[in-house]
């Protein structure tokens, strides 16, 4: 009777078994159909506790090609959905079930999906967070400057920052692009940093210097492992769409 319970019901920080193994059936066999892997690293990521992972933005894709890269190495990641997707008939179901967090953006509602961000990180879950909020807008598609709220999560809480950075999903679904180029098969490389060394900000009070000066340690090692992928010189000042 246990083991038949624990297939229903939720695990701290994962899905029920049945959804798990449900999203696991669809995306692993689809993301080994659809890119080569180039995966470095992952012994980086701590295999247990609430962990924040920090990523690039470079197409619609990166979702489910990151969720079978981390789920490979031992992690459920926890996504940030939009919030529109939770409206949608039958979709609403697997997206809370698979413990996605509705995030919407410009509304009174938008502080929420910190909220619950922060109880899956208490519960030892894994959120899968994009720092810059958007898929990249900087012309040769580096990181741009990022958004607070993972920073604002992680001083909050505690909990480890891993940053993780990646390339090619933009060339299976460049975006603003609808359907994919599906050949030649494409690679998506992942390369996982150290943590992210936030201690000087500890005790200190969560406001804007703060924030944005913890965001940007954040965005910078993202961008230092992106660099060692491409193998080029990162921007020596990340791109502002605030000041385009």
């Amino acid at each position: 009777m246990p083991s038949l319970l624990e297939e229903f019901m939720s695990r701290p920080g994962r899905p029920s078994r049945f959804w798990e193994t449900f999203a696991v059936v669809i995306v692993k066999p689809l993301s080994w159909l659809l890119v080569k892997k180039d995966w470095r690293k992952g012994e980086l990521i701590p295999k247990t506790g609430g962990i924040i992972i920090a990523t690039n933005h470079l197409s619609w894709t990166d979702p489910v090609l990151l969720s079978h890269f981390l789920y490979n190495n031992g992690r459920w990641p926890i996504i940030l959905a939009k919030a529109a997707l939770f409206r949608v008939p039958l979709l609403k179901v697997a997206v809370r079930s698979l413990l996605a967090i509705p995030v919407d953006r410009g509304t009174s509602e938008a502080a929420r999906s910190l909220e619950i961000s922060e109880q899956r990180l208490r519960d030892g879950g894994v959120i899968l967070f994009y720092p810059e909020g958007t898929v990249t807008r900087d012309p040769g598609l580096w990181p741009m400057v990022g958004k607070t709220g993972a920073a604002r999560l992680a001083l909050q809480t505690g909990a480890t920052v891993i940053p993780v950075a990646h390339w090619g999903a933009h060339e299976l679904l460049p975006y603003g692009e609808k359907k994919p180029r599906l050949f030649p098969r494409k690679t998506f490389s992942v390369r996982v940093g150290p943590p992210v060394d936030l201690s000087k900000y500890k005790g200190q009070p969560l406001r804007g210097p703060v924030l944005h000066e913890a965001t940007a340690d954040i965005m910078a090692a993202i961008t230092v492992q992106l660099a060692e992928i491409r193998g080029e010189k990162a921007p020596e000042t990340p791109y502002d769409p605030a000041r385009r």
